[in-house]
């Protein structure tokens, strides 16, 4: 894998602007990056699939999944003096959200910076500083001074899509990432990667890549894409919250630098523990480090996916992710680097036998 065009797919697809149910920006990257890998197709709800070239009839059809969409918010209300009433899209502690730049997109698609305030400490009475700050408490100042000039002059509408303002970093001395939105495009990079590592392989699987959308909204996308693919088995690529820095050391299941995170449970779903099995031996015997993680949290798209049809073995393969839902995350390009290592291993030896033991 040619490191360089990795951190540049991976930068193209941090920086893209896509809150749940606004994902084009996204999607054009992905199809850019995919050129000549297979053949494309989209449904109603914009979720994307790419049917691997070469796929044979009778082969066990197994989907790669990752999502498109990023926490962010959405505005609510317009006030008078200017400010932004905004929702959130997928799940923010409020305390992570004031203070920080975002980016607005207006009527003609421009992407306006502004600010999430709150009342300044100053204004605030002794009882108020003890709360912790609730998002209904905060608005968005894009620098306007009355309803007029938000609807005339910035062109900002009810219901206009709201990102963090942030930009890819790579620290090559230490191969640590900083960007927003690695849960999921580090899933999707992930995707790409793993079908060009696969181009020239004769395999025994046909692969049908689907980046799906609204998942931190509630799986949405997910749910589609596996009724539409009807897969035999699946693969979920996923950012995860890494926990080294909050856990005590013998609880810690998802450090950075040591390897992707493969959980055996959440929220959603119990992991196959046969496809489970085989790729941590997988792991072990092509010396790919991984962490496994019983998660008492969260849930992924797997959640969707192996509930349809008869039921579908999946397992998720996970990048660890530091502050995960913030503006700003940090990863490591060697996890990513063994995320593909590790899902480009599995897929290499799957055949019909092996899914049917699943």
């Amino acid at each position: 894998m040619d490191k360089q065009k990795a951190l540049d797919l991976i930068k193209e697809l941090s920086d893209a602007r896509g809150v749940s149910g606004f994902e084009d920006e996204v999607l054009s990257v992905i199809r850019r990056h995919c050129e000549g890998l297979g053949e494309w197709k989209e449904d109603a709800m914009r979720n994307l699939y790419l049917r691997r070239s070469n796929m044979k009839e009778g082969r066990p059809l197994l989907m790669l999944d990752a999502h498109t969409d990023e926490v962010g918010f959405l505005v609510k209300a317009i006030r008078p003096n200017g400010m932004l009433d905004f929702v959130a899209l997928g799940g923010w502690v409020s305390s992570c959200v004031p203070a920080h730049r975002v980016l607005v997109r207006n009527e003609s698609g421009e992407w306006i910076p502004g600010i999430i305030a709150s009342k300044p400490p100053h204004f605030l009475s002794e009882a108020e500083k003890k709360l912790a700050p609730e998002i209904s408490d905060m608005v968005i100042d894009v620098g306007a001074s009355s309803d007029r000039e938000i609807r005339e002059e910035y062109r900002i509408p009810i219901a206009a899509p709201v990102v963090p303002d942030v930009s890819f970093e790579y620290q090559a001395a230490h191969e640590t990432m900083i960007g927003k939105a690695f849960d999921d495009r580090l899933g999707c990079a992930t995707i790409i990667s793993t079908l060009k590592e696969l181009a020239k392989d004769d395999l025994a699987v046909n692969i049908t890549g689907a980046f799906a959308v609204q998942e931190e909204v509630g799986l949405r996308g997910a749910v589609v894409t596996a009724q539409t693919v009807k897969p035999d088995v699946a693969i979920v690529f996923e950012g995860c919250p890494s926990d080294d820095t909050v856990a005590e050391p013998h609880a810690i299941q998802a450090a950075l630098k040591k390897g992707p995170m493969l959980r055996h449970i959440d929220l959603k779903m119990i992991t196959n523990p046969r496809f489970q099995r085989f790729a941590l031996d997988t792991a072990r015997e092509r010396g790919i480090p991984v962490q496994e993680a019983v998660r008492t949290g969260g849930a992924t798209n797997a959640g969707a996916i192996h509930l349809s049809g008869m039921g579908v073995p999946v397992i998720v393969i996970a990048i660890p992710v530091r502050y995960i839902h913030t503006h700003y995350g940090i990863a490591t390009y060697s996890d990513f680097e063994n995320s593909v290592r590790l899902a480009s291993e599995v897929i290499r030896r799957l055949d019909e036998r092996i899914i049917t033991g699943f």
